[in-house]
C-alpha cells in the first residue's frame, strides 16, 4: 500500500509540475520584456469565410502569431536567450522559439495583408480591421473583415497579336483553363493561367517566349458585382510574332574529373552521328549508355519538356554529381536552337564503414559492415555494391557481464549489379517519357546465422531483378528469377525434454532446419505513393508484394516422374534435394492527413500471410513473420509476442530452453498490425535541427494457420477469439529532422497482452498500481526472461 501511495503521490506531484512549467513558460516571459510591451497570448480572424479563413491566418506576420507548442517552445528559448532579467539582444542562441512580442507595425502589415488577400479573392470592396486588447502585458489581437460581396467573372476576352499562338492557346485551353464566365474571381486562376500559356508555348517551340509576355487587365467597374478579364499576350520587341525553333546539333561534354572542367578551350570529338556530338574528357564512360537518355534530338521542334526529361534522366544515372543544358544559335542557321549538354562526374569508386549498437529492452549488440562501391563499374553507369557484414546479440541484465551471454551471431557477404535500363533479352527497352529510370539488377549473396545450441544457418541468395516507374506514384519491382539454397545443421537435441518442447512451439519449421532445401520462385511489389511520404499533405500509400515459389520445380518433378529421396521422406526433389513451394502476399495500406502546419496523423494496417502447400507443410524459417520491434508494435520487443495467446513461460518449462530459444519460438505464419500515430512539431531550431514529437497507438499480433505449423491451438488465429488476441501498446517518441536523416526515439507502454487470460491481458491496470510485485513473480515463473511494461526503441529513418 505504501508502495502504491509514493507511486500515485509521485504521478500526481509530476503532472503539477509539468503544468506549473509550462504554464509559466507561456506567460512568465511577460518578465524579460519591458514595461511597456506585451506577449500576444491569441490571434484571431473574424468574420472571413471558412473556406479561407486558414489560408488567411497564414498573413499574420510570424512575429506576433502564437504557437500551438507555444510553452515548451519558450521555456527553452528563455532558457538560452536570456541575461540578468531581460531578453539578449545579440548572441542570440538558436534554440527554441522566442514569445510573440505585441508590435503594432506588425498588427498593421497583417491587417493590410489579409486585405489584400480577399482582394485578390473576388471581394474587391473588403476592408479588414484590427483590434488588440491588453491585460497584465497579455494582448488579445482581433481581426474583423467586411467582405462584401465575391465579384465573378462577367466576360473574357483575349488580345494576342499572333495569331498562330492565339490558335494554339484558345484550340488547348479547355485542357488546363481554370477561367471561366460566371465563377468566383481569383488571382491564383490568373496566375496558374499565365503559368500554363508559358509550359504550352515552350511544349510548342516557342524557345524565347517568357512568363511577362502574359498580361492581364481587369475591369470591376460593372455596378453588378461583376468584373471583364482581358487576357493579353505581347509580341517580342520589333517582331511581327513569336518566333519557333527547332533542335540542332547537340553536344554531349562530360568533364575530366569531379573538379569540373577546365579553364582552356575544349577539344571537342570531331566524330558526329546521328546528330550528336560526345565528348568524353574523362575517359571513363561509354558512349551508348549515356547519351540514349539525350532527348534532345535534331531536327525535332524544341519542347520544353525533353529538356526536363534529359536533365531527370541525366541525374538518376547517379554517376554525375552536376548537369548542365545551355543553348547557343548560330547566324547562319535561322529558327535553330543547338543544346550542349554540360556533365561532371560524381567519384566513382567509394568505402563506406558503417556500424550500430542495436539496444532492445534486454538485449543489447552490434552489426558492423564495409561497403565498396562503385558508380561506373563497365563504363556505362553500372553501379556495383560488395558489402561484408557481421554482428551479434547478447542477453543483458542477467547478473553476467555484457557480452557473456551471446547467443546470436551473423555474417553476410553480398554482391549486387544495377543496370540502368531494363536488360530483357531480344528486347530493347528504352525508358518512356513517365516515370523514372528502369534498373536491372543482378544479385548474390551469402548469409550466415548461428543461434547458440539450437541451429546453424548459411544460405546462398540468388536474384534477377527488374525495377521500373510507371508513374512518379507508381513503382514496379519484378523478379523473374530468385533463387535460394539453404542449408546447415540443427543444434538442438530433440530427444531432449527441452528438444521436444521447442520442436512443438517452433512447428514444423525447425525441421526445416535441419535439411539442405532449394527455392526456386518469383517475386513482385508494388508500390503507390512512395515519392510522397516525407510529404505533410493527404494521400494513400500502398504496398502490395508477393512472393511465390516452387511451381515450376513441381511441374518439373511430375514430368521427370517426382523422384524422391528417401533421406527427405515423401518429399519431392530436384537434383536430389527437396524443394520448397508456397505463397506468400502481404500488403501495407497507409492514410496520411495533414492536420495543418507541420501535424499530421497517419494510419497504418499491415497484414500478411504465408501458405505452404504442394512440397512443403511449412514455410522456410526465414519466411515467417514475428511482431513487436521498433516499426511494429512498439511497447515490444522484436520477436517476443505472440503467436496468439502463446505464453512461452507455460509452454517451455526449462529456463534453459527459454534461454536458448530466445527469439525464434514466436513467429508465425500471417501476421496483422494496425497502427495509429499523431504527429507534431516540438521546436523548429534545436541544436541546428527541428526536432518533433508523436503519440502513437499500435495493435496487432502474429498467427500460426493451422497444425501444420504448431500443435498448440492457442497459437491459431481464430476470427471469434480475435479481440482476445491482439496485443494493444501506445507510447510516445521523438524525431531529430536533419534534413537528410531522422534519428527516432520511442518509448511504448503495453496495454493489453494476450499471453496472458481474462481482464489479466489488461495489464496496464498492474503497471498503474506499481507493477513491481508482478513483474518480480512474473521474473521468478519465467526466469531468464524479465517482463517490462515499458520498451525503448531506437532507429533511424520514420517508423512508416
Amino acid at each position: 500500500m505504501k508502495a502504491y501511495y509514493n507511486y500515485k503521490s509521485n504521478v500526481l506531484y509530476g503532472a503539477i509540475l509539468l503544468f506549473i512549467i509550462v504554464f509559466e513558460a507561456g506567460c512568465s516571459s511577460t518578465r524579460y520584456i519591458a514595461d511597456y510591451q506585451s506577449i500576444v497570448k491569441d490571434v484571431k480572424i473574424d468574420s472571413v469565410d471558412k473556406v479561407f479563413e486558414e489560408e488567411a491566418y497564414n498573413y499574420i506576420q510570424k512575429d506576433i502569431r502564437p504557437t500551438s507548442t507555444i510553452g515548451i517552445n519558450v521555456l527553452i528559448y528563455n532558457a538560452f536567450n536570456t541575461k540578468n532579467g531581460k531578453y539578449k539582444t545579440s548572441n542570440i542562441k538558436p534554440l527554441g522559439t522566442p514569445p510573440p512580442i505585441l508590435d503594432s507595425a506588425l498588427v498593421e502589415i497583417s491587417r493590410n495583408q489579409i486585405e489584400r488577400f480577399l482582394n485578390s479573392k473576388g471581394y474587391f470592396n473588403a476592408k479588414v480591421k484590427s483590434g488588440i486588447a491588453i491585460k497584465k502585458q497579455r494582448a488579445n489581437v482581433t481581426f474583423t473583415a467586411v467582405q462584401g460581396k465575391a465579384f465573378t467573372i462577367n466576360k473574357i476576352s483575349y488580345e494576342i497579336q499572333d495569331t498562330m499562338a492565339k490558335s494554339l492557346y484558345l484550340s488547348r485551353k479547355q485542357d488546363f483553363t481554370h477561367l471561366r464566365e460566371g465563377v468566383r474571381f481569383d488571382d491564383d486562376s490568373l496566375s496558374y493561367e499565365r503559368e500554363q500559356i508559358y509550359q504550352l508555348m515552350k511544349e510548342n517551340g516557342y524557345f524565347e517566349f517568357s512568363r511577362p509576355y502574359v498580361k492581364y487587365s481587369v475591369d470591376s467597374n460593372t455596378n453588378a458585382s461583376k468584373a471583364n478579364v482581358t487576357l493579353l499576350i505581347d509580341n517580342p520587341l520589333d517582331k511581327p510574332a513569336h518566333p519557333r525553333y527547332w533542335i540542332g546539333q547537340t553536344n554531349v561534354i562530360i568533364a575530366p574529373d569531379a573538379d569540373g572542367f577546365p579553364q582552356d578551350t575544349i577539344i571537342l570529338n570531331e566524330r558526329i552521328a546521328r546528330n550528336l556530338r560526345y565528348t568524353d574528357l574523362s575517359k571513363k564512360f561509354r558512349r551508348n549508355p549515356i547519351v540514349r537518355y539525350n532527348f534532345l534530338n535534331a531536327p525535332e521542334m524544341y519542347d520544353i519538356r525533353n529538356e526536363e526529361l534529359t536533365y531527370n534522366r541525366m541525374y538518376e544515372l547517379n554517376v554525375f554529381k552536376n548537369v548542365k543544358i545551355d543553348y547557343h544559335k548560330i547566324k547562319d542557321s535561322a529558327n535553330k536552337v543547338f543544346p550542349s549538354i554540360y556533365l561532371i562526374p560524381q567519384k566513382i569508386m567509394n568505402n563506406r564503414v558503417e556500424g550500430e549498437v542495436p539496444f532492445n529492452g534486454g538485449t543489447v549488440g552490434f552489426n558492423l559492415s564495409n561497403t565498396y562501391s562503385n558508380n561506373n563499374l563497365f563504363r556505362g553507369a553500372e553501379r556495383f555494391e560488395f558489402q561484408i557484414k557481421g554482428g551479434l546479440q547478447s542477453r543483458i541484465g542477467q547478473g553476467t557481464s555484457l557480452f557473456s551471454d551471446i547467443y546470436q551471431r551473423d555474417f553476410s557477404l553480398s554482391a549486387n549489379l544495377s543496370v540502368p535500363r531494363l536488360m530483357l533479352p531480344f528486347i530493347t527497352a528504352r525508358p518512356g517519357r513517365k516515370g523514372g529510370m528502369p534498373h536491372t539488377i543482378f544479385s548474390t549473396s551469402y548469409v550466415y546465422a548461428l543461434q547458440k545450441e539450437v541451429f546453424q544457418r548459411q544460405v546462398f541468395l540468388n536474384s534477377v531483378t527488374y525495377e521500373f516507374v510507371e508513374s512518379k506514384s507508381k513503382y514496379h519491382s519484378v523478379t523473374p528469377l530468385n533463387f535460394e539454397y539453404r542449408f546447415g545443421s540443427l543444434l538442438l537435441d530433440t530427444t531432449s525434454e527441452a528438444g521436444q518442447l521447442i520442436a512443438a512451439a517452433n512447428y514444423y519449421s525447425i525441421k526445416l532446419l535441419d535439411r539442405k532445401n532449394i527455392t526456386l520462385g518469383i517475386k513482385y511489389t508494388y508500390s503507390l505513393n512512395a515519392n510522397r511520404l516525407l510529404e505533410n499533405n493527404n494521400f494513400v500509400y500502398l504496398r502490395a508484394s508477393m512472393d511465390m515459389a516452387g511451381n515450376m520445380l513441381q511441374l518439373a518433378s511430375k514430368i521427370g516422374g517426382n523422384k524422391h529421396d528417401p533421406l527427405y521422406e515423401d518429399y519431392a526433389t530436384i537434383l536430389g534435394l527437396p524443394f520448397n513451394q508456397y505463397l506468400r502476399p502481404e500488403v501495407d495500406v497507409r492514410w496520411y492527413k495533414s492536420l495543418g502546419g507541420e501535424r499530421q496523423l497517419v494510419t497504418r494496417v499491415n497484414a500478411g500471410i504465408g501458405y505452404a502447400y504442394g512440397n512443403s507443410i511449412a514455410l522456410p524459417f526465414e519466411k515467417l513473420f514475428f511482431a513487436g520491434g521498433s516499426s511494429g508494435i512498439r511497447a515490444w520487443q522484436a520477436r517476443t509476442l505472440g503467436p496468439g495467446n502463446y505464453n512461452r513461460g507455460e509452454r517451455i518449462t526449462n529456463p534453459d530452453a527459454r534461454r536458448a530459444f530466445y527469439g525464434i519460438d514466436q513467429l508465425g505464419d500471417m501476421h496483422i498490425e494496425a497502427n495509429l500515430e499523431y504527429r507534431y512539431k516540438l521546436l523548429n531550431k534545436f541544436f541546428g535541427a527541428k526536432l518533433k514529437g508523436a503519440i502513437f497507438v499500435d495493435a496487432g499480433n502474429v498467427w500460426n494457420s493451422s497444425s501444420k505449423s504448431s500443435t498448440y491451438s492457442e497459437t491459431y488465429f481464430d476470427f471469434s477469439k480475435l479481440g482476445k488476441q491482439i496485443a494493444l501498446g501506445t507510447g510516445a517518441g521523438f524525431r531529430y529532422d536533419v534534413q537528410y536523416f531522422v534519428f527516432r526515439f520511442d518509448v511504448g507502454l503495453k496495454l493489453k497482452d494476450p499471453q496472458f487470460k481474462g481482464s489479466d491481458q489488461w495489464v496496464i491496470s498492474k503497471f498503474l498500481n506499481g507493477g513491481k510485485a508482478f513483474r518480480d513473480a512474473y521474473d521468478v515463473a519465467n526466469s531468464p526472461d524479465r517482463y517490462r511494461f515499458v520498451q525503448y526503441n531506437f532507429g533511424i529513418g520514420m517508423p512508416f
